[in-house]
């Protein structure tokens, strides 16, 4: 099981904020707790594209310095929809080739949806 910190940088007031998930929402409310980040930040897949938290980089690094696995927004971007399409984040290094080869697959799908209309 794994936490992840994208490289987003988003300013909300005075703060500078990213993304943090994980592969399970147990392991991302622990390490919300051990960085000191409030459960009531959680952003729940009912809410938003997936569960996760908005984190200011100060806890990024704290979560970094904890074992979290840095990866890039689009990283965190499409594991997201990996996990909504597939229940799984998957491997990071994968993720943005496996949302290539998803679409091109669906856009194919549509095509011949259509070719038998």
């Amino acid at each position: 099981m794994t936490v992840y910190v994208d490289d987003m940088k988003a300013a909300y007031g005075r703060m500078v904020m990213c993304h943090m998930l994980a592969d399970t929402d147990d392991e991302l409310h622990a390490m919300a707790d051990r960085i000191g980040v409030l459960r009531r930040w959680w952003q729940s897949p009912e809410k938003t594209s997936g569960s996760h938290y908005d984190i200011a980089l100060s806890k990024r690094a704290l979560a970094v310095s904890a074992g979290a696995v840095e990866i890039t927004w689009r990283q965190a971007s499409a594991m997201n929809m990996r996990r909504r399409i597939t229940g799984s984040l998957g491997p990071a290094a994968e993720a943005e080739e496996w949302l290539r080869q998803h679409r091109a697959q669906r856009a194919a799908e549509l095509q011949g949806e259509e070719a038998k209309q």
